[in-house]
């Protein structure tokens, strides 16, 4: 096959895993502020699709790893061909997952869905010295910790925001006093996520003053507006309601800029290997790469988002504004601090992991665990079945290119 044909079935393939990011992740960012009713379902779309697209353009990475989070050595496949086939058939093989995963609207870990087709990549072109044994157990450890984590933390903010606003006798005077600490540690969060967890640290390096500035500006505009909304007319939860909205946008942001990697890193590996001949660790990716990546976001997002969405939104608990704020907030926070310690954590749990916690806390029987454990189980069947798959689309493509 000529080089011009492999890349464009590559272009392909990246655009379609790019839909299926969409149309199963948007779901992190967007479904509780629609369970919850913030946002509209169609205003939830619009926003997120050019949120997301923003973020995977201008804030997404120009320089993504070959093999995602460094699972595989490719450094031992010696032929550029059984990588070129590698990365298509990784490609094809998390594409299908995430699309049978959102048809059944079962949230998955697109990023695992990633690794786990490069180990299947691996182990059928390199054997099991190719594969970082240590980093596939610390994907493991992920699907407990983050999960775990964020639905304690979400359990635990909640219910200081139950004991100290909503049961308090004097509600307005709770929510001036308690709104602004709130809206710091918010402010506090998504300014230090968008410096760790994407490139943009790296390129305002020199030039950090400008975080604590645009922080500082941020945390106060919000919290001026906060008292004289609660002076006004405000209530609890539409106070809340604005703050989940604005947390909702920087899940939107932040989702665009790193996951955009899972669809384009396999399609920049292929690129460099036919037009520079090179397959490092690190490629460089064309800004014309990142907005197809940034576009097949949009569209899945805009075609079959409302699937997962709804699982998120609606059926593992109930949710309000208070509720879905702070959900919002207890998964960034929990992802922030898990990228400080180098874990690869998944948004999706984290996200699931904080719902599942808010319900809790309104009581067992608050959460639906029969929902809860279709979404776990097909978490665990994420790396196995994507493994299998590569692998037997691997041996069919060497078959039909030998």
């Amino acid at each position: 096959m000529d080089p011009l044909s492999i890349v464009i079935i590559a272009i392909l393939l990246g655009l379609y895993v790019a839909w299926n990011i969409g149309a199963n992740d948007v779901a992190n960012s967007m479904a509780t502020a629609v369970g919850a009713r913030a946002l509209t379902y169609r205003q939830a779309i619009l926003v997120a699709a050019i949120l997301n697209f923003v973020g995977a353009v201008f804030i997404g990475s120009h320089v993504t790893e070959t093999v995602r989070k460094g699972i595989v050595s490719i450094g031992f496949i010696n032929d550029p061909q059984d990588l070129l086939i590698g990365f298509l058939c990784a490609l094809l093989s998390a594409g299908l997952w995430i699309t049978l995963s959102t048809w059944k609207s079962l949230p998955v870990s697109t990023t695992h869905s990633i690794i786990g087709a490069l180990i299947g990549f691996g182990l059928i072109a390199g054997g099991w010295e190719v594969i970082k044994w240590r980093k596939v157990f610390e994907v493991f450890l992920s699907w407990i910790i983050s999960p775990l984590f964020a639905g304690a933390l979400s359990f635990t903010i909640f219910r200081v925001i139950v004991r100290s606003i909503l049961l308090s006798p004097r509600r307005k005077k709770a929510v001036s006093y308690f709104t602004p600490f709130l809206i710091i540690f918010t402010v506090t969060v998504i300014f230090f996520s968008l410096i760790f967890k994407t490139p943009l640290g790296k390129k305002l390096s020199g030039r950090m003053w400008i975080i604590p500035v645009l922080g500082g500006t941020t945390a106060f505009l919000l919290w001026n507006w906060v008292r004289r909304f609660v002076k006004g007319r405000g209530r609890v939860e539409v106070v809340f309601k604005r703050l989940q909205i604005f947390t909702s946008w920087y899940m939107a942001l932040s989702h665009g800029a790193n996951d955009v990697a899972n669809a384009i890193g396999p399609v920049a590996s292929i690129y460099s290997i036919l037009k520079f001949g090179i397959s490092g660790a690190q490629v460089p990716v064309p800004v014309w790469l990142l907005a197809v990546g940034g576009v097949g976001i949009a569209l899945g997002i805009s075609t079959w988002g409302y699937r997962v969405m709804q699982t998120i939104g609606y059926r593992i608990t109930r949710l309000s504004h208070t509720r879905g704020f702070t959900i919002d907030f207890s998964a960034a926070t929990s992802i922030l601090l898990a990228s400080k310690l180098g874990m690869p954590v998944s948004t999706t749990h984290a996200v699931v992991g904080a719902v599942a916690g808010i319900g809790l806390a309104r009581g067992l029987e608050a959460v639906d665990f029969r929902v809860l454990k279709q979404i776990v189980v097909s978490w665990f069947l994420t790396l196995p079945l994507t493994i299998l798959s590569t692998i037997f689309f691997y041996k069919i493509a060497k078959v039909m290119f030998s």
